[in-house]
């Protein structure tokens, strides 16, 4: 069975899109059969692996609330065994449709049962919200990595985030454990970079991940070409940031 790991944070602009393209891709690179599933409904990580919204036949949208089988659904990619469950819009209206539905925060967790055992990994990319979506993901992850930006306000909210991700444990699933904190959008030229990075490590100690991803161009202009950074520009240091990211 594959490990199942929720992307979550619900401060936008933290970088969830571009780690779920990139450090899916990596593993891909390393030999992992990996799958993203988007439920953002901005469709980040779906446009940003090249994967063009108005010729969807089926989206995350189909799958959680017309229950279209997942494998239908399922969209490759440019990346050798990197697939993507793509979103598009029509993912805002989920949670209002779904939100007298029953057993509605395990939807997302009873479509994956028929894929999990076909990939080593399943990257969910949440919206930056704690809304259903983002707990439909909680609820079908094992689990939870939070990507926290190097930036002011980088900690506010992310405590909210952590109780919510508790209220799961101890209500939906119990076996969801916090996976780890990846540090994004890293200047090093700046002192204000060094210090939210010492603040996260000491509020989070060992789960925060040694591996820090910085802010380049490069990575802000892979999606644009609709390419991970790996394929994109696999010299880069965004590039090697996410390779070891992944190791």
């Amino acid at each position: 069975m594959g490990v199942i790991v929720a992307i979550a944070n619900q401060k936008g602009g933290v970088g969830k899109s571009t780690t779920a393209i990139n450090l899916g891709a990596a593993l891909a690179l390393q030999g992992e059969r990996v799958l993203l599933v988007d439920v953002d409904p901005q469709g980040n990580t779906t446009s940003g692996l090249g994967v063009d919204r108005s010729a969807i036949e089926y989206s995350t949208y189909e799958v959680l609330v017309n229950e279209v089988p997942f494998e239908d659904a399922v969209e490759p990619t440019s990346v050798r065994d990197l697939l993507v469950l793509p979103a598009t819009i029509e993912l805002a209206g989920a949670e209002i449709e779904r939100v007298s539905a029953f057993s509605r925060e395990k939807k997302l967790s009873e479509a994956l049962k028929a894929v999990v055992d076909d990939f080593d990994v399943i990257l969910i990319d949440c919206p930056p919200s704690l809304g259903l979506l983002t707990i439909n993901g909680l609820a079908a992850a094992n689990e939870v990595l939070i990507p926290i930006q190097c930036e002011y306000y980088a900690l506010e909210g992310v405590s909210q985030l952590v109780k919510n991700i508790q209220l799961v444990q101890a209500s939906i699933n119990e076996a969801l454990e916090l996976e780890g904190v990846v540090l994004t959008m890293f200047d090093g030229r700046t002192t204000l970079s060094a210090d939210v990075a010492a603040q996260v490590r000491q509020h989070f100690g060992e789960v925060t991940y040694r591996t820090v991803v910085p802010r380049t161009v490069r990575l802000s202009e892979a999606p644009s070409y609709g390419e991970p950074i790996e394929a994109f520009d696999p010299m880069s240091r965004g590039a090697i940031a996410y390779r070891e990211l992944g190791r």
